[in-house]
């Protein structure tokens, strides 16, 4: 596991091929096994593949140029019905998607929707309108995904002990 921590990087150029069904598949599933909030699971993953919508979802912030570009992109949505600490919950099922993907050779890079803006507009409604999500569900981000066209050194820090405080401060 820490290897496959040590290998995710932000990826933001990507091969141009595709991302096998099976493999997505095992992906998602990593984000489905991932903890919530009263095991509330409010999780909602929408998969877009489709050129012109990925152009689209490239537009929803300026850190998202890129997704025009990827393979896939996977949209994280949170049903507010079962939703308690949605934020929470999906950011641990992003974390998971990401350390899944890094697991198979995949590159990933996180685009934060919930809370963002591009010239004005709402990211999380420009996405919402655009994917068709119901009014009820929240956006909390984008993952673009794909074999990487760069290429980016594990991350080479090791374990900070000046950050690690025991019992107290």
């Amino acid at each position: 596991m820490l290897e496959a921590i040590r290998r995710r990087r932000s990826i933001r150029k990507y091969a141009k091929e595709e991302v096998p069904e099976e493999d997505l598949r095992e992906i998602l599933l990593a984000a489905m096994y991932a903890p919530s909030a009263w095991g509330a699971k409010p999780w909602h993953f929408v998969v877009v593949t489709k050129p012109e919508l990925k152009e689209k979802l490239s537009r929803a912030t300026p850190y998202a140029a890129h997704a025009a570009h990827a393979p896939v992109v996977i949209v994280l949505v949170a049903d507010m019905s079962l939703a308690r600490r949605w934020v929470e919950d999906l950011s641990i099922a992003a974390a998971h998607i990401m350390l899944q993907a890094a697991e198979l050779g995949y590159g990933t890079c996180f685009v934060q929707i919930r809370e963002s803006e591009n010239q004005g507009r709402d990211a999380e409604e420009y996405v919402r309108t655009l994917l068709g999500i119901p009014a009820n569900y929240n956006v909390e981000c984008m993952i673009t995904l794909g074999k990487p066209a760069e290429k980016k050194e594990p991350h080479a820090e090791g374990y900070m002990e000046e950050r690690v405080h025991l019992n107290r401060w």
